[in-house]
């Protein structure tokens, strides 16, 4: 099927635990600028319309803080993935912090419902907190959590109020009113930096982390022939990188939660890349990137040499000249 490329700029950072993730689109496109590169000037954009004056609003829910706002957000992204793709557009959705994947992932399940969707989440962390198991309450940990409409309760260590209990309800059907995700169609990609309520539920239900430590060992072309065999009944699968996922001490710490020991910029291409060859990708998002705890802007930079080298391989697969 014949598609084009539509860039989807989410400024929402309301979701995470320090702010300036909302200004991570901006400081890719200022990498592209200082690169003389015209990038984004190549694809037509839409402006995703934030609450992130919701930061300035007390806190109710502190096992899931600012949710309210979260939820609408998460719609009105997932409308916007959702009719990018029936248009016949390939979304590149580029977000601030990662609360707001859930409305990405609702859009591509909303555009296919009726398709088996499989998630490749390239990231240091699980995010499959809920309100029930968070420590932080930082609703940028609880998105695999809501498209998998789960609660954990298992692990649970939080007394959530009601208020929360019904916006978390609320948040696990956006797009469509039941799960989106099964736990056998999810994989990851650099997961380190986990809670015991997401192993628990990982192990439980053997859904399989790809390790830096592992991918290098066995050969990464070997783990990512692995996983696309992993989603062979999958139709349609959804990507989104977190740049948390790459090596803080090598590339960059302009991120909201770094972690050592992540991948470098040419390991998450090949994935990438590889998934997307497949002709099964619907969407490619980029999350995470925060130019307030930077150092002259490199994890932007990063991030933009990621889109660079991805980007000719959605419009080799999916775009007709």
């Amino acid at each position: 099927m014949s598609q084009e490329i539509k860039i989807l700029k989410n400024r929402s950072d309301i979701g995470a635990g320090t702010r300036g993730a909302d200004m991570g689109i901006d400081a890719i496109e200022i990498a592209a600028i200082n690169q003389n590169n015209n990038y984004f000037n190549s694809y037509p954009f839409e402006d995703i319309e934030t609450e992130n004056e919701s930061i300035y609003n007390k806190v109710k829910n502190s096992f899931a803080k600012r949710i309210g706002s979260v939820y609408n957000v998460c719609i009105r992204l997932s409308e916007h993935v959702s009719d990018s793709i029936g248009k016949g557009n390939y979304p590149i959705v580029l977000s601030g912090d990662h609360s707001s994947a859930l409305g990405t992932l609702s859009g591509v399940k909303m555009a296919h419902e009726n398709k088996t969707m499989g998630v490749v989440w390239i990231d240091a962390h699980a995010d499959l907190h809920s309100p029930y198991t968070s420590p932080s309450g930082n609703v940028h940990g609880m998105p695999l959590a809501a498209g998998l409409a789960i609660d954990n309760k298992a692990y649970q260590v939080n007394k959530v109020p009601e208020e929360t209990v019904l916006l978390w309800n609320k948040l696990k059907r956006v797009g469509i009113d039941e799960q989106k995700l099964e736990h056998s169609n999810l994989i990851y990609f650099g997961v380190r930096d986990t809670e015991e309520p997401e192993d628990g539920f990982m192990e439980e239900n053997k859904i399989k982390n790809y390790t830096v430590d592992e991918v290098r060992f066995r050969g990464i072309d070997k783990c990512i022939n692995e996983a696309i065999d992993k989603l062979h009944n999958c139709d349609v699968i959804y990507i989104s990188f977190d740049v948390d996922s790459l090596d803080c001490d090598r590339i960059s710490r302009g991120t909201g939660t770094p972690v050592p020991r992540g991948f470098d910029i040419d390991e998450v291409v090949a994935i990438i890349n590889a998934f997307v060859k497949t002709g099964k990708t619907a969407c490619f998002e980029v999350v995470e990137v925060n130019p307030t705890l930077d150092d002259q802007n490199k994890m932007a930079v990063a991030a933009f040499e990621v889109l660079k080298k991805v980007t000719p391989v959605i419009e080799e697969v999916h775009v007709k000249r």
